[in-house]
């Protein structure tokens, strides 16, 4: 009997790791197709002489896209929206959640919910009444339009994220740090988002992430290059049906790299406030 739990459960282990590997090559594949398609020449891209991996590697894709191509505005703009939506959203956030979460009023219940059910909802759906509203406000083709546009789907989840953390955080602390003085901004800023750092860390990587490589709204809202990001720009390797798919794989490469090292910045505080978030439900 204990051989054949023992047997068992190698074989379910076997299955989960195999699981893992093909999990793993369908999340590497596409990464290890960008890199290497940015550092082929033409010839290897197209036609009967295409390869899998590049043969005399080169970086003239990359001097493409900053020789033809305005990007550094495009980086610069990315990095002023996305940093931007984050902070404010973060601010915005942290009041709303520990008021959802320590004080008593009328509809506290209502608002916890209407904060889920505003991040779901599809920005497809949004896009067409935002853009009128931020017509009527002269907010389009701006960065700081973007920056209060982001912000519909920000503040919702970070609230709903931080509002959990926050109850997680002993009342009896606050109720300590006001005896001493503090009143609720400072037991706040002193007491709770010090305790809950981890959480704060995600939520904003996730915000900053999810501005970065959001398109539609900075497609809709944006129609010139000073105030176009990113996402928006790798449309210049496209015309019609046809793709420059060199210059636009370097670009996508180096629009990859600003998330990738704040994750690996910030790895450690990541899944902890992941794995705490999953614990404390």
């Amino acid at each position: 009997m204990a051989l054949r739990m023992t047997a068992q459960r190698r074989a379910f282990q076997g299955l989960g790791n195999g699981i893992l590997v093909l999990m793993l090559l369908w999340t590497a594949i596409p990464f290890y197709w960008m890199i290497a398609t940015s550092l082929k020449h033409d010839k290897e891209i197209y036609g009967y002489e295409a390869t899998l991996i590049p043969q005399k590697p080169t970086l003239d894709n990359y001097a493409t896209v900053f020789r033809e191509t305005p990007y550094l505005t495009f980086l610069r703009n990315s990095v002023v929206v996305a940093a931007g939506s984050t902070a404010v959203s973060l601010v915005i956030a942290c009041l709303g959640a520990y008021a959802i979460a320590r004080l008593n009023f009328p509809g506290r219940a209502l608002l916890a919910r209407g904060l889920v059910f505003t991040y779901l909802v599809p920005t497809s759906l949004l896009f067409i009444p935002m853009f009128a509203m931020m017509s009527v406000l002269r907010l389009t083709d701006s960065l700081h339009g973007l920056i209060i546009a982001y912000l519909g789907f920000d503040v919702p989840f970070c609230t709903w994220l931080l509002m959990g953390y926050f109850k997680s955080v002993p009342v009896e602390l606050e109720e300590a740090a006001r005896v001493d003085g503090c009143n609720r901004v400072t037991a706040l800023v002193r007491i709770v988002l010090p305790m809950s750092l981890p959480a704060i860390v995600v939520v904003t990587f996730f915000s900053f992430t999810h501005a970065w490589n959001e398109f539609l709204y900075a497609h809709v809202f944006t129609s010139t290059t000073s105030a176009r990001t990113v996402t928006t720009g790798l449309v210049n390797f496209m015309s019609q049906d046809v793709f420059f798919w060199g210059p636009l794989m370097a670009s996508t490469v180096m629009s990859a790299l600003p998330p990738v090292l704040m994750f690996l910045v910030f790895q450690r505080w990541v899944v902890k406030g992941l794995t705490l978030g999953g614990v404390k439900g």
